[in-house]
C-alpha cells in the first residue's frame, strides 16, 4: 500500500515538473514563466450539527499551468461525531479526527469538467463510547493512513470571482472503515464533496 502511494506522489511530481518545463520554454511570444494570475485558492469547508456533527476545514492552493492541467497542495482538518439514539436516549457515540496533507493534479478534458488524482497522508484518531448499561470508552490509537483519492468534478463559475467545485471521489487504497481499525477516513463508498475556488 505504501509503495502505491509513494508511486502516485512521484508520478504527480514528475508530471508537474514536465509541465513547468514546457511552460518555461521559449514560444513565439517570448519566454514564459511564473504567472501569479494562474494561482487559485479554495478547498472543502463544511459544518453539520445534530446527531451527526461534521466539521471540515481543508484549504488548498494550486496553479493552473495551462488550459488542460492544474496542480497544487493542501491540508486536511476534519472532525466528526455520530450519536446513536434509542427511545430518545443516546446509547453510544463515535468521534473521529483527521489531520493531514495532500497534493492534487487535475486534467481538464473539457473547460468546466475535470478528473483529479489526490494522494494524501492523514493522521486519524478517535473513540467509541457506550452509555448502556454504564459508560465505557474505547479509544482508537492515533495512526497515519495513506489515501489515494480519484474522482471527477465540475467547475461552476460564480460571478467572475471564482466558482464552486463539485466532485465525486473514491479512495483507491481503502480496505475498511470499520471501528476500531479503519484504513480510510472516507468510507467504503464513492463520496461527494463541494468546495470553492477563486483566483489570487
Amino acid at each position: 500500500m505504501m509503495k502505491r502511494i509513494l508511486l502516485a506522489f512521484i508520478c504527480q511530481c514528475l508530471l508537474i515538473v514536465s509541465v513547468i518545463a514546457q511552460d518555461d520554454s521559449e514560444t513565439e511570444e517570448g519566454p514564459k514563466g511564473f504567472d501569479r494570475s494562474r494561482l487559485f485558492v479554495g478547498g472543502n469547508f463544511g459544518l453539520s450539527f445534530g446527531n451527526f456533527t461534521f466539521i471540515n476545514v481543508s484549504p488548498q492552493i494550486g496553479y493552473r499551468f495551462n488550459d488542460f492541467f492544474a496542480a497544487g497542495i493542501g491540508i486536511n482538518g476534519q472532525f466528526s461525531q455520530t450519536k446513536y439514539r434509542f427511545g430518545g436516549e443516546i446509547q453510544s457515540k463515535d468521534r473521529y479526527g483527521v489531520a493531514g496533507m495532500n497534493v492534487f493534479g487535475r486534467l481538464y478534458p473539457i473547460k468546466q469538467g475535470f478528473i483529479q488524482l489526490q494522494p494524501e497522508m492523514n493522521y486519524i484518531w478517535g473513540s467509541h463510547i457506550d452509555y448502556n448499561p454504564q459508560e465505557t470508552k474505547t479509544s482508537l490509537n492515533g495512526k497515519i493512513l495513506p489515501s489515494l483519492l480519484a474522482g471527477a468534478g465540475a467547475f461552476l463559475p460564480a460571478g467572475g470571482v471564482g466558482g464552486f467545485i463539485i466532485m465525486a471521489q473514491y479512495d483507491l487504497l481503502n480496505k475498511s472503515d470499520y471501528y476500531p481499525n479503519p484504513s480510510t477516513p472516507y468510507g467504503k463508498n464513492i463520496f461527494l464533496s463541494v468546495g470553492f475556488n477563486m483566483g489570487l
